[in-house]
């Protein structure tokens, strides 16, 4: 694979890391399970009264054979603690002496449900994770409040809520619950469950990958790390890989990302994953998948300052979410073929790096003038798009990039960009960023600020005063011609301030929900290309 300058075995071991719950599901009662040592049951908020105030809340599936079991009033206890049914709230009722029918409980929690809307039950999930972290099991009827959407929005909030990373000399803190059952599903609905229990454990396992990917530090996570990890991924998952070296990038005219990784010890990579479905047939279109792979990002020669630093291994984040929707498209059963392009780099300082006022030749033979060397993460993207249109003829082009401080400063920290040359497309992953819990925001690609990309030596400047988003959002649109595209500017969900339902304290792997739920969907590309 690699006749690169640096040897991609040296370096630290990533120690063991805690892997999500097992899921399963059941068609017992919930009093009668063994080898549980916790049940959650849901609980709504209660009606309203005439006086404006809320009623007892109300219980849902399994309560009352439970209560009955347990000889416990549970609406009695709820009423008690003031339980809500909103979402978020918990009420622990411990259980010292087990069950009649299981010795082994220890624990019943009153989980607030809310609505029940695929948003709060994903949310109940991610509280039901925290709240069982070190158990043993957990059963419960919660996903069972929604036929359709119940099992994947529960399922997706238990995985994601229960992530953890750890590097310590000793064992983790905590470790997610082994074994989360569900219980309450109808008879009839076996063989359609199990499908929407696949299909939620790969959208789970997709942004758990993701957001592991992103949290691994710099000193660990080269590009040459990143490649092998994709090797890995693609033997995993069935796809081909390949991954070009920092030579052949050079002898190929990769110049963006040659000339952002050049400052560092770590010379860059170009990797490319092909999926193709088991139905596919000649005609079956391809989408292209692109992702910021900047595995460490210190700004280059236009340094940041030191803060703006201390997050920056996760400046991979849209490379890391690209190598997880690719490994996980066979699972959601996704139509059309897709491939995957990670361009990383490190940008380093060094003698070798980059310097203001540069020129880069780009693949395919644009040129960019280099004013900012902290405005990498296009430079390496331009490449990749300018060989997806050049050698892969796709139906569409997703990018994705933790591109720009300007996303954040507009949309704060729950919500992503989106940019897009299609509206039919837009409108596809505007749909499936909602469903999946990964919302985004569409901004314009404004023509009237074109001419501040003018450079007097280049095609193009890489670093324009204006919009900042806006501005890096026009630089790459030079480089999809005429392709339906859309650019996804995850800078802004790039981090997670706090643990905050299914969201943890850190990199958050954002967009591999939304990708997937586009993707896995019968017709990904319907009208696609219309508007264009």
């Amino acid at each position: 694979m690699s006749r690169g300058t640096a040897s991609s075995t040296v370096g630290p071991t990533l120690p063991s890391q805690v892997s999500p719950p097992d899921v399963a599901l059941t068609r017992q009662p919930l009093h009668a399970l063994t080898g549980v040592d916790v049940i959650a049951l849901p609980v709504h908020p209660g009606d309203l009264e005439d006086d404006g105030a809320l009623g007892a809340p109300v219980l849902g599936p399994g309560a009352a054979e439970l209560a009955d079991d347990l000889d416990l009033d549970l609406v009695a206890i709820a009423e008690a603690a003031r339980a809500t049914g909103a979402v978020g709230d918990v009420v622990t009722v411990p259980v010292p002496l087990g069950g009649p029918d299981n010795a082994d409980l220890r624990l019943v929690l009153l989980v607030g449900v809310g609505q029940a809307r695929p948003i709060d039950l994903r949310r109940a999930g991610a509280v039901v994770a925290r709240a069982t972290r070190d158990r043993t099991a957990v059963a419960t009827t919660i996903a069972a409040l929604d036929p359709e959407h119940g099992i994947e929005s529960f399922v997706v909030g238990v995985m994601l809520g229960s992530f953890g990373f750890s590097w310590r000399s000793s064992p983790p803190e905590h470790v997610p619950v082994a074994r989360v059952v569900l219980a309450g599903l109808p008879d009839s609905a076996d063989v359609v469950d199990r499908a929407a229990l696949d299909r939620a454990v790969a959208l789970g396992g997709a942004g758990w990958r993701a957001r592991q990917l992103a949290t691994v530090p710099s000193n660990l996570k080269t590009p040459a790390w990143l490649a092998e990890q994709a090797e890995l991924l693609a033997a995993e998952a069935g796809l081909t890989c390949r991954v070009w070296d920092d030579v052949q990038l050079r002898d190929e005219g990769f110049g963006g990302i040659i000339g952002v990784g050049q400052g560092s010890a770590s010379p860059p990579r170009l990797i490319r994953l092909d999926y193709t479905p088991a139905k596919a047939r000649r005609g079956t279109p391809t989408v292209v998948l692109v992702g910021k792979g900047i595995t460490f990002d210190t700004g280059g020669i236009s340094i940041k300052p030191a803060q703006g630093m201390v997050a920056m291994k996760r400046d991979m984040t849209g490379g890391a979410v690209v190598l997880a929707t690719m490994a996980a498209l066979a699972a959601v059963g996704c139509p059309v073929k897709v491939v995957g392009l990670v361009p990383a780099a490190e940008n380093a300082v060094s003698g070798s790096a980059t310097r203001p006022g540069d020129v880069l030749r780009h693949y395919g033979g644009r040129t960019s003038e280099v004013t900012n060397t902290d405005a990498e993460g296009r430079l390496v993207l331009a490449d990749a798009l300018a060989y997806a249109v050049a050698e892969l003829r796709p139906a569409a082009i997703v990018d994705v990039a933790t591109l720009t401080g300007g996303v954040k400063v507009a949309l704060g920290q729950q919500v992503g960009g989106l940019f897009a040359t299609d509206d039919v497309l837009a409108e596809a992953l505007l749909e499936s960023g909602e469903t999946a819990g990964e919302p985004l925001w569409r901004f314009p690609l404004f023509a009237g600020y074109e001419d501040k990309l003018a450079s007097k030596v280049a095609d193009a400047d890489n670093g324009p005063s204006g919009p900042a988003a806006i501005m890096a959002a026009l630089f790459l649109q030079h480089f999809v011609a005429d392709v339906p595209w859309a650019h996804l500017d995850i800078a802004s969900v790039g981090d997670a301030p706090d643990d905050s339902y299914e969201w943890t304290a850190g990199p958050t792997g954002f967009g591999a929900r939304a990708l997937l739920t586009w993707l896995g969907s019968p017709d990904p590309l319907a009208g696609v290309g219309a508007t264009s």
